[in-house]
């Protein structure tokens, strides 16, 4: 069985593909040492020698240079050493936090498919007028030219942590949420029942939350749902808590969640 080319092979190969010396590397990267101010971004002659032909694992500064000199992206020389930003999210989901939080995503390559809490329904169609909720299956891949049609620029994307009660059972501890982030204000709307009343990420000194909300003055209160037995919080806006935006969108399990610890978690029911 082949084994894989050496990190160092690989860098090797792309130099002489672009048909560039060690030595005018070591030039190279002395300009964008110096116009950085940091002489970490510097490569020299003999440093560059030693990691084609050795296992050493460069600095951040060092591999950006060379991403900077081969005209490769920063995530393709991750990868020829062994770490591929496109998979943090698969990882996100193996270690959840216990604390309602925002989440972020590494972009792929257009081409490629990421991970994401979500596998659309084969009907689901851009175009279309469609609940989102309702055409979430299950959890899984979606390729990443769904998302190019997507204003990623104005949508971020949060975590409903795994002992956040607070709009629980309409969002299970576990839920992603997306949030459009130009509704960063609470704005009066029509509503007849609570699926239709508007939902906000919030972000608070020393955590998040997601729930209803109502702005009297500079008093936000956070309204729980009525069957979680999670307490309404209040805080002085903006100054202790502020808008992310609306939630749009749930990605959300229909299983029970997992027994969490109850004793001293914001948002979460205490027993009697």
């Amino acid at each position: 069985m082949a084994c894989a080319p050496r990190p160092g092979d690989q860098l090797r190969e792309l130099r002489n593909r672009l048909g560039v010396t060690t030595r005018e590397v070591e030039e190279l990267s002395r300009k964008i040492a110096e116009r950085s101010g940091n002489e970490e971004y510097y490569i020299s002659n003999a440093w560059l020698t030693q990691l084609e032909n050795t296992n050493s694992v460069p600095s951040i500064y060092k591999l950006f240079s060379l991403s900077v000199i081969y005209r490769s992206t920063f995530a393709d020389l991750l990868a020829i050493f062994g770490i591929d930003l496109a998979s943090s999210a698969r990882y996100q989901l193996d270690v959840p936090l216990a604390n309602t939080h925002r989440v972020t995503f590494e972009t792929p390559h257009p081409a490629a498919a990421i991970t994401f809490p979500i596998r659309l329904d084969r009907s689901f169609s851009l175009e279309k007028t469609n609940l989102v909720s309702r055409a979430v299956e299950v959890w899984g891949n979606v390729p990443a030219s769904l998302f190019q049609r997507l204003d990623l620029r104005h949508i971020q994307y949060g975590y409903i942590g795994m002992c956040d009660f607070t709009m629980y059972p309409l969002l299970r501890p576990g839920t992603f949420v997306q949030i459009d982030s130009e509704i960063s204000s609470i704005r009066p709307s029509a509503w007849r029942t609570e699926f239709d009343r508007p939902i906000y990420f919030i972000e608070l000194r020393d955590s998040y939350a997601c729930a209803w909300c109502d702005l009297a003055g500079s008093r936000l209160t956070l309204l729980p749902h009525p069957l979680s037995a999670c307490s309404v919080r209040q805080f002085n806006y903006p100054d202790e808590a502020e808008i992310v935006g609306q939630v749009t969108a749930v990605a959300m399990r229909l299983v029970p969640a997992p027994e969490p610890v109850r004793f001293g978690v914001p948002g979460l029911p205490k027993r009697s």
